[in-house]
């Protein structure tokens, strides 16, 4: 098994790129003018934003080629494993790198809200594409960070440099608002195959082998991340991807109370509840009845 290196400081990875540190804690990196990252694998302990300026035309999304091709947003979160391939041939690209300790925001509003920025667990072929005049103001973005720190470090510095770091994952939120839009045909397809998946799981018995479908488990089945996976369903339907899986198992509920050679029991377990008590309490929630009620009714 490759050997798995763990990047602890900012200093170490500026140290590995050939880049002078500016301050302990965060480093804005040209990589136009950094030393190419070693084909190895690493464990990063610190948040990283790529913006790869590199033409994506050659990438496909299904059958179509991304429309944004100026630059890619690629986000890392520590614990997260990324590297390169030995003997690659792809290019090193040009582009900007922020890197910066999760000491940098810690007892600051940012600090207790990073978690919300979901994107920092998509995959990389989940990378935002930004159109020319996204790219401009991620530019000015970095560039303002970077003035920060080449002015030495004072009273203001941190303030300023963690505000514009929480206004840069902002406007990411708000492209990456645009992306599901202008991918919407190819969005619709995900729906789509997501309701099948459902579909056949709770009518082939297997929701009785393995248990009640989890949103971690339709995503890997759809080759996506979780994080990209239920904010795409969010974004669609409306409905977070475990209220949507809900629906479901409340519409194939629906459908075997009415056969009533089958006890409420049995039917929980066909759906994968693991007890029947669970099944009628999230049942009673979502119509308003229990299933019992509901059959009686029937």
């Amino acid at each position: 098994m490759e050997e798995i290196e763990k990047i602890e400081t900012v200093d170490q990875y500026n140290k590995m790129r050939g880049i002078t540190t500016l301050h302990p804690l965060v480093s804005v990196i040209d990589l136009s003018k950094a030393r190419a990252m070693p084909a190895r694998i690493f464990n990063f302990g610190l948040y990283a934003i790529y913006l790869k300026q590199t033409k994506c035309g050659e990438l496909r999304y299904g059958r179509n080629y991304y429309d944004y091709q100026e630059g890619t947003l690629v986000f890392v979160a520590p614990s997260q494993i990324v590297g390169k391939q030995p003997n690659s041939e792809t290019p090193e690209p040009k582009g900007w790198a922020l890197l910066f300790h999760a000491d940098l925001i810690k007892a600051t509003a940012l600090g207790k809200q990073i978690q919300a920025y979901s994107f920092f667990s998509y995959d990389v072929r989940e990378a935002l594409h930004l159109s020319e005049k996204e790219q401009q103001i991620v530019l000015d973005l970095f560039g303002k960070i970077n003035y920060e720190l080449e002015q030495g470090v004072d009273k203001y510095s941190r303030t300023l440099i963690v505000n514009t770091i929480e206004l840069f994952l902002n406007y990411s939120v708000r492209f990456y608002d645009r992306q599901f839009i202008t991918r919407d045909q190819a969005n619709k397809g995900v729906i789509e195959r997501f309701d099948m998946l459902l579909n056949d799981y709770l009518h082939s018995g297997q929701a009785k082998e393995l248990g009640l479908p989890s949103v971690a488990y339709c995503a890997e089945k759809l080759n996506l991340s979780a994080n990209y996976f239920g904010d795409l369903i969010k974004k669609e339907t409306g409905q977070s991807a475990h209220e949507h899986i809900q629906s479901k198992l409340i519409d194939a509920a629906k459908l075997r109370i009415f056969d009533s050679a089958k006890s409420l029991s049995e039917i929980a377990y066909e759906l994968g509840f693991k007890y029947p008590q669970h099944f009628t309490r999230l049942f009673k929630q979502r119509v308003g009845q229990t299933p019992q009620e509901y059959r009686q009714l029937s």
